[in-house]
């Protein structure tokens, strides 16, 4: 028995699952998941001394690869500070004005603990301002767990929610309406049958939780157009692509402004903490200038800060660092999509940046109903097999893969013929 195994049979006696989150449950593949004890740059090591190339970039943050130098140096210093103080610190300020001196559509920002404290409080802060109370959603579009959000991702367009989730009582979705991502169409219909009602459209502006979904071309401007004719707010929820498309994330990348817009742990390279913000006049509704509730003991905490706003300057001086990015992922995604023609395979390889998932499935995937289509057992397959040649991805077939700095030619080149090697 190897040592993850004997965590995992630990740990499924006092935690559910055996996991403190369910990304990291290995159920759908048949194995105990991989305990890790430490990483660095693109690797990653499990408790047993294994090493893997890492494609899950702690879901995101590690843009810059783990460990990374400058980083670690901030998180030491802030510590020998004091760990949490729950009174307000200069760090908080100067992240506070750093982003919304950069990103255009952030007039005002407000620093919570998680991507789905920042989507609950985003949504409570556009009902609060427009007065209304429904808010449209797409199928497939993860916006964190609070009850709102945990809605059936059922075929077809629904006019309102059932819950997802037991403990979610109906009521607590019967305002969240579900659109087909990438239809405008499923959107104005809502429009029309809740005429008046809409507060607010959110969605990931690339999904990135049915696998990865881009926008098709036009899709973002008609929502941006949709929401200005029905007076209702445009939420983009940028926990994944925030600071990872561009340095403005997806708004920068695409070209359409937000009313609102969600960040996550990226923001704190990784640590614990998310935000919302934009425009001045709906940051205002928050309290305490506004009667608009939200607060957290935790938030704005100092070290997660310091983590933060260390990335974040790095990134702002190193623009080319987004040029890199998409060289990378169009060195990884399309040699990915060369060995799939070489061998005579008509999966689908949906990327964006350094951003991709590989479908298995011959069916475009452009939603939520079509990712479905995927073979979910073809997947696992795959996945052992990456697992066992030292490629650490996610254990799902509709979560992303992720590129950081730290991905080398050599290393993306190594992981294509472990690649072409499972399908030769």
């Amino acid at each position: 028995m190897t040592k993850s195994e004997a965590l995992f049979e630990r740990a499924v006696k006092r935690i559910p699952g055996g996991v403190n989150s369910p990304v990291r449950a290995y159920g759908a593949i048949g194995e105990a998941p991989r305990f890790i004890d430490r990483a660095d740059g693109c690797y990653i090591y499990d408790v047993d001394g294994n090493q893997y190339i890492d494609y899950i970039d702690s879901w995101g943050p590690m843009i810059l690869g783990h460990n990374f130098p400058e980083i670690r140096e901030s998180v030491v210093k802030a510590c020998e500070k004091g760990l949490s103080f729950g009174c307000a610190t200069e760090i908080e300020v100067e992240m506070a004005e750093f982003i919304c001196e950069r990103i255009p559509h952030v007039d005002m920002i407000r620093m919570v603990n998680s991507g789905t404290e920042a989507v609950m409080s985003a949504i409570r802060a556009a009902r609060g301002y427009t007065g209304k109370n429904k808010i449209i959603k797409f199928m497939g579009c993860y916006h964190g767990h609070s009850d709102a959000m945990l809605v059936s991702a059922g075929s077809g367009v629904m006019t309102s929610g059932v819950p997802d989730s037991a403990g979610v009582p109906k009521g607590c979705t019967e305002d969240t309406m579900l659109a087909v991502y990438n239809d405008l169409d499923s959107v104005k219909m809502l429009m029309e049958q809740a005429k008046g009602q809409v507060a607010a459209v959110i969605v990931e502006p690339v999904g990135a939780n049915m696998g990865v979904v881009p926008p098709k071309n036009g899709f973002l401007e008609g929502l941006r157009l949709l929401c200005d004719e029905n007076d209702a707010l445009l939420i983009f929820d940028e926990v994944i692509t925030g600071f990872r498309l561009a340095f403005g994330g997806a708004a920068e990348y695409f070209g359409v402004k937000p009313d609102l817009v969600t960040y996550g742990k990226i923001i704190g390279a990784g640590m614990p903490v998310g935000a919302y913000g934009g425009r001045l006049d709906i940051m205002e509704m928050v309290a305490p200038v506004g009667k608009v509730y939200q607060a957290g003991t935790l938030s704005g905490n100092p070290i997660a800060m310091a983590a933060g706003l260390t990335q974040l300057k790095y990134l702002y001086a190193h623009p080319e660092i987004y040029t890199s990015l998409e060289k990378k992922g169009s060195r990884l995604y399309g040699g990915m999509e060369e060995i799939l023609k070489e061998n005579g395979l008509h999966y689908h390889l949906n990327h964006i940046s350094s951003l991709g998932s590989l479908f298995f499935t011959e069916e475009e995937v452009v939603d939520y109903a079509s990712a479905k289509t995927a073979d979910t057992k073809a997947f696992a397959e795959y996945f052992k097999a990456m697992l066992n040649a030292g490629i650490h991805m996610a254990p799902s077939q509709f979560e992303a893969m992720f590129l950081s700095m730290a991905h080398t030619d050599e290393v993306i080149d190594e992981t294509l013929e472990a690649i072409r090697k499972y399908f030769r």
